[in-house]
């Protein structure tokens, strides 16, 4: 259904078309030559378990409204316009629904105000969530609070972006709407986001349903123009076209049609089924210590000196990526917390409870939730420091979190805008299970945030028992039918009665199984080209995890790795505004299971054909630098500029996987020690890996459990000798 294409618009227009309103320089002339406004009157206070969990949250990204900027400023364009689109574009990418920039004169600052040497503010605006249905019971906890949840959503962008900027060596200070500095009105008027009528300041779009956040800096920008008068009628027949390519008033009609407790993708039309489509035999599957993962061994060392030393820069050696880090690590020690004495007599109900979590997870910006029961061995077995981790929470709550289709579109995957993407979702992931999970506690049931820097759990298992996705041959990552690969997740374990979703079936086993283009572009060779084994008790095309881990860790021409994301035939958006092929391939994938021996190998084949998986230059808003010892400077090894390489060969006899079993783990109390990883052992290990076949003729048998699933067991006291290897974690401040 779509009129107008997306692919040319470029990023930093934002999903609104500001760009075709009319525009007024004189209304820069009036607001500047006004006098100094009062602040107003701050918000009656609300007194309710949601409320005060925001404020929590709030209070916790306030920390970081100021900072030192670093020792020198970055090699940054002259170009005020190319400054402009690097910040704007950070803004959208953290989800601001519109971003304006003014210049900063006298009369932006309140009376009484102690003005700082900026010349420039950064305007955020973040509208409002949708509010549930009355007969929801999320309805009574988020009404009061709706200018709360977008303030939070602005002031979490604002901050995002002062970092950015301090990190760059240029001044810059976030505020939130109710700060004592700097007149919130005024700012959005100037820098064209808002329409003075009568004693309220009106959004073309979105009237009053909106908060707004502040940056002011020193760092120069291209400026915008006010709005004129006109302007106030700004949805007229190009907005709900999307002429130009912003998101049609059309599409936002069809999300604001849906429950609220369903996402804005129509995942109740996928077909349910009672397990996973690939095995998981449960009784054989290992419970593996917190020291297991490579990221994690890296730390300790046991990938060697350089990866070691990489580990705590890789993902944020970039100022954008860099600027999610503190606000990452502070969010860790609230994932614990008090839990009331007394249980809300309200969440008695498991099908209300789950209706509304859900609705309070949309609100607060996940793109889809789902909901599983817990089995033991999705816990980590034992914590760092080598305790043992008791399973004590029965249901998990799943949210995805986008990592951003056009910023996606413009990047190739492993270039320095790669890490920015992940941060941005473990931060805004980390921040919607804190807040939920702050208030299920208030409410008298325990639950606890398991965020990318302190979880408990596996998240991959909990994805696919929740419905939300199957298990790609990408390996190690779950696929949605409606956003592809291009997700992280955040897991909120609970003791509330929730109901679980069950597992889906969108044919992506047979999709997977002849489409190779994951493993053709994955520049380390680390993703399978054969069939799927029996790894640890799951069926899997199982990565060679090391390559991969040291590929992403060591690239020295950008942050991390995410080709295999990228190329993916399934990372498109299946919306109203997208290509109608699209929608149609997305609808038959779904629905037409008996079409897809026919449909996938021409879907595979057309997606080479039509360039997907090539950078889009209209979507590249991100400035490449790189930070060396606290400045940046220009990527010292140049920047990953990859395209597609339709015509390349693998040796498949030479493609050989390691595999790192339960046995060839290290020990779990071995923190700081470091375990050398032996990948001659790894290489040798294949013959022991089963097919699935062999996996079930041996259960049907009777046979014991592989030896080799079994995990390595803890040192003695006497053969612990460890270092502190805080220095390289980059979640350790």
């Amino acid at each position: 259904m779509i009129f107008f294409s997306n692919k040319n618009r470029p990023f930093h227009y934002g999903p609104y078309p500001l760009e075709r309103l009319a525009r007024d320089e004189k209304i820069a002339e009036t607001e500047r030559a006004a006098g100094q406004g009062t602040r107003p009157a701050s918000r009656e206070t609300v007194n309710t378990s949601y409320a005060d969990a925001l404020a929590t949250y709030h209070n916790i990204f306030k920390e970081f409204c100021k900072g030192k900027p670093a020792p020198a400023e970055a090699p940054v364009p002259d170009s005020l316009e190319r400054r402009m689109i690097d910040i704007k574009g950070a803004g959208y990418f953290l989800d601001a629904s519109q971003v304006g920039i003014c210049e900063l004169s006298g009369s932006c600052w309140y009376k009484d105000a102690v003005p700082e040497n900026h010349t420039h503010a950064i305007v955020i605006l973040a509208e409002y969530s949708r509010l549930p249905e009355p007969d929801n019971l999320a309805y009574n906890w988020l009404k009061d609070s709706m200018h709360e949840t977008a303030e939070m959503r602005a002031f979490e962008v604002a901050i995002g972006i002062a970092n950015h900027i301090r990190m760059m060596g240029f001044n810059a200070i976030g505020y939130d709407d109710e700060n004592e500095q700097l007149d919130v009105d005024r700012l959005t008027v100037l820098s064209g986001l808002g329409i003075r009528q009568n004693d309220k300041v009106i959004n073309p779009y979105l009237d009053r349903d909106y908060a707004v956040a502040l940056v002011s800096t020193n760092y120069a920008l291209a400026t915008d123009t006010p709005l004129a008068s006109s302007a106030i009628n700004g949805k007229g027949l190009a907005y709900w076209l999307g002429i130009g390519g912003a998101t049609s008033g059309l599409e936002r009609w069809r999300q604001s049609r849906r429950a609220s407790h369903l996402s804005k993708y129509p995942m109740e039309t996928v077909r349910r089924v009672d397990k996973p489509t690939t095995l998981i035999i449960e009784d054989e599957v290992p419970r593996v210590p917190k020291r297991a993962p490579f990221f994690e061994r890296a730390i300790h060392g046991d990938l060697g000196g350089k990866a070691q030393k990489e580990r705590s820069r890789f993902a944020f050696k970039h100022p954008f990526a860099d600027a999610m880090l503190n606000q990452i690590r502070a969010m860790v020690p609230h994932q614990d917390g008090p839990v009331a004495d007394t249980v809300d007599s309200e969440l008695h109900d498991a099908e209300a409870n789950t209706k509304a979590i859900k609705s309070m997870s949309y609100a607060l910006g996940a793109e889809i939730t789902g909901i599983c029961e817990l089995p033991d061995y999705v816990w980590y077995s034992h914590d760092l420091d080598g305790s043992e981790i008791d399973p004590k929470h029965k249901y998990a709550v799943v949210c995805l979190i986008d990592q951003g289709f056009d910023t996606m579109e413009g990047a190739s995957g492993d270039d320095f805008i790669s890490g920015a993407q992940s941060m941005r979702a473990y931060m805004r992931g980390a921040l919607i299970a804190g807040i939920m999970a702050n208030f299920f506690r208030a409410k008298g049931y325990d639950a606890r945030p398991q965020s990318n820097a302190d979880s408990q759990v596996l998240h991959l298992p909990t994805v696919l028992l929740s419905g939300l996705g199957e298990l790609s041959r990408i390996g190690e990552l779950v696929l949605n039918p409606f956003m592809g690969p291009r997700l992280k997740t955040i897991v909120m374990t609970t003791d509330l009665p929730l109901v679980p979703d069950k597992p889906i079936d969108f044919g992506l086993q047979y999709f997977c199984s002849n489409c190779h283009k994951c493993a053709r572009e994955c520049p380390c060779d680390a993703i399978s080209f054969g069939d799927k084994v029996m790894f640890n008790g799951y069926e899997i095309w199982k990565p060679d995890v090391e390559r991969c881990a040291r590929y992403r860790l060591t690239n020295q021409r950008g942050l991390g790795c995410g080709r295999c994301m990228k190329t993916c035939p399934l990372n498109k958006v299946v919306s109203w505004d997208g290509p109608i092929t699209t929608q149609i391939a997305s609808w038959c994938g779904v629905n037409a299971f008996w079409l897809k021996p026919l449909l996938v190998p021409i879907a595979v084949k057309l997606d080479d054909v039509l360039g997907h998986g090539v950078r889009n230059p209209a979507k590249k808003w991100w400035l490449d630098l790189e930070i060396v010892d606290g400045v940046c400077v220009e990527p010292t090894k140049g920047v990953n500029q990859r395209d597609l390489d339709v015509n390349r060969k693998i040796d498949l006899k030479k493609h050989k996987v390691a595999y790192y079993h339960a046995n060839m783990m290290p020990p779990p109390n071995s923190s700081g020690m470091p375990i050398a990883v032996k990948r001659k052992e790894g290489l040798a290990a294949a013959i022991k890996v089963e097919t699935v076949k062999q996996a079930l003729a041996r259960r049907a048998e009777g046979g014991p459990k592989p030896e080799h699933y079994i995990p390595t067991k803890p040192l003695s006291p006497e053969e612990i000798v460890s270092e502190d290897v805080a220095l390289f974690n980059p979640y350790k401040s």
